[in-house]
């Protein structure tokens, strides 16, 4: 923001898109960017939407893994695992419903969100790009997409917290 306004005081050309990290199991720009770049109408160009391989359904809590894909040589980029395992689940669910690749809801879900304008995607295979370019295709439904939200919704923090109506929502110290 500091940016836009030294560009505007001085009448220089002003950003026209941003490029971030953001998927269902990194959703930290929704405090601050995402509210940004549709005040400020910047563009979002989102990388690692499937948080380096983690949200292709080759990854689950029971253990399952690629053990060619990146994030099972480099654990990066960090995530919560628990809250991603949550979301592997639901994902997979959506993606049954769909009769479609994991990864594929992944993405669709992405592409869903106000203010995302594209998403780099990683693909190592042709049939990877063909799958990651499909989900512009793919409709989810008004209940896939709460079903997806509630799995990877962010803690609330303060101040955010303090508006909840519920007392026993509020964060307990450990």
């Amino acid at each position: 923001m500091k940016a836009l306004g030294v560009a505007e005081r001085h009448g220089w050309a002003r950003f026209c898109s941003l490029q971030s990290h953001y998927s269902l199991a990194a959703r930290d720009i929704e405090r601050e960017i995402i509210p940004l770049v549709a005040d400020q109408r910047i563009g979002l160009l989102v990388w690692a939407p499937l948080a380096a391989g983690l949200l292709t359904g080759k990854f689950g809590r029971e253990g399952t893994r690629d053990s060619g894909a990146r994030r099972a040589a480099f654990d990066w980029p960090p995530v919560n695992m628990e809250r991603a395992y949550d979301v592997i689940d639901v994902l997979r669910e959506v993606a049954a419903h769909h009769e479609a690749p994991v990864a594929r809801v992944a993405l669709a879900w992405v592409l869903a969100q106000p203010g995302v304008t594209s998403a780099i995607v990683g693909a190592k295979r042709p049939e990877q790009l063909k799958d990651s370019l499909a989900a512009v295709t793919l409709e989810l439904t008004g209940q896939d997409l709460a079903d997806l939200d509630q799995a990877s919704a962010l803690p609330p923090e303060y101040p955010g917290w303090i508006q909840l109506p519920n007392p026993e929502r509020l964060p307990r110290p450990a």
